[in-house]
């Protein structure tokens, strides 16, 4: 994808902080130790993104050294579902990473599909693609809000949360809930789509490139803006990949990698979209990602409707009553029905031995879930790959010749959500 202008090459080398990656220690040689103040920031600071806290060396205004302490939002979330059944297991994922709760819960459901062997109906698959580009645009408008205001832009964070919250419409009026919709199901979907969600999806499509264009139409012009972001929180091509980056953080260093072209899943490999990729790797550059994806979460969201139109009548959900609640319309009138509704809820579903390793391309990059059966109700091990917790590696790095204000947009920029860094 072409740039808007050719700024200077990244930087020569290496600046991953040696010999510990995560951790900026201070250098005798550029700071006189004598006049450097060590202070915590946060883990109460709104700028931090949630509970995080920054141990920071200052000299001046200067960050001198750096190191991150997580652990504040600790919520044994991968414990806590290896005691529960794989049907109980589905809520939890959503809320590790809130705002991209429906891509979170789409990757353990394809995880247990895997385990189990089970097909999914064609209209299901079509609708996660769906459900998972507007999840996508919702946590994007979340971070360009807050990031936006950290930095002063402060009408910003009004106009994208107002965009935030017709996303969630239609979250509502498919699930019934705006947040933690628990929609994706082993097997399909959870009901089928209301009548009503294609024409509002529609009306959502027409609004959502025009509001995008004015956002960039008030960011792209500010002064202050482009003047706290390029050029600031540089990482190298190079830096990213060794530092194990994925999503927004990794393309906007200049790598074209992204899941659902180069590991297509769902039904990526169908439709038409491009992958951002920025080579500047500063601060601008993971903006310009971030909007560039919301523009072409749009394009895969007009794709999926056009092709779900075309498939109403036909099944949401697979037909295994061992696996699959039955028909709420059959409990009145089927015992068979009712039995096996009671069996899933009680006690679960049995998943054969084994083990599986699933990843999805989330709006923070690779979110993955290793999960481990041994053939009862229950997963026996569960693990996550949260990007969030990758990308907060890439802060000390980023630090470099850092001021403190560019701390705040550095942060920010990387898209961290400490609800997935801690688990």
């Amino acid at each position: 994808m072409s740039v808007i202008e050719n700024r200077p090459k990244v930087y020569e080398g290496s600046r991953i902080p040696s010999p510990i990656p995560t951790a900026l220690a201070v250098d005798p040689e550029k700071h006189p130790l004598e006049d450097i103040l060590t202070i915590n920031f946060g883990p109460n600071h709104p700028s931090t993104h949630g509970v995080l806290r920054l141990v920071v060396d200052l000299d001046g205004e200067m960050v001198a050294g750096v190191s991150a302490v997580i652990g504040y939002l600790h919520t044994g979330f991968e414990k806590t579902m290896e005691q529960k059944t794989w049907w109980k297991c589905i809520t939890y994922p959503e809320r590790i990473d809130y705002v991209s709760f429906q891509v979170n819960e789409l990757a353990f459901v394809l995880a247990i599909e895997k385990l189990l062997g089970i097909g999914v109906p064609r209209k299901a698959t079509w609708m996660r693609m769906c459900l998972s580009e507007l999840t996508r645009i919702h946590s994007h408008l979340v971070w360009l809000g807050t990031s936006a205001l950290e930095l002063g832009a402060i009408s910003m964070f009004w106009y994208t949360f107002d965009d935030r919250d017709t996303t969630l419409d239609l979250f509502e009026m498919v699930c019934g809930t705006r947040m933690h919709t628990r929609y994706f199901q082993a097997g399909g979907l959870a009901e089928d789509i209301p009548e009503g969600f294609y024409a509002q999806a529609r009306e959502w499509c027409k609004k959502m490139p025009k509001a995008i264009d004015e956002y960039e139409a008030i960011l792209d012009r500010n002064a202050i803006w482009l003047k706290r972001t390029k050029g600031i929180g540089l990482l190298s091509a190079d830096d990213a990949i060794a530092l194990g980056q994925s999503g927004p953080v990794l393309r906007a260093s200049g790598v074209n990698w992204d899941l659902r072209k180069n590991m297509p899943y769902l039904a990526y490999d169908e439709v038409s979209f491009d992958v951002p990729v920025f080579p500047e790797g500063d601060v601008y550059a993971r903006y310009r990602v971030h909007m560039e994806e919301m523009r072409e979460s749009v394009r895969i969201v007009s794709q999926c409707l056009d092709r779900l139109e075309e498939m109403r009548g036909e099944p949401w959900i697979a037909d295994d009553r061992k696996v699959v609640l039955p028909p709420r319309e059959e409990l009145h009138t089927s015992m068979e029905s009712l039995i096996h509704h009671f069996k899933i809820v009680t006690e679960g579903y049995m998943v054969p031995e084994g083990e599986v390793y699933q990843c999805v391309e989330s709006p923070r990059g690779e979110f993955g879930v290793y999960v481990v059966s041994d053939g009862g109700p229950k997963p026996w091990r569960v693990k996550f790959r949260a990007p969030s917790f990758v990308a907060l590696q890439a802060t000390a790095t980023c630090m470099t010749d850092a001021a403190i204000a560019d701390m705040i947009a550095i942060v920010g920029s990387l898209d961290g959500v400490m609800g997935e860094v801690d688990r």
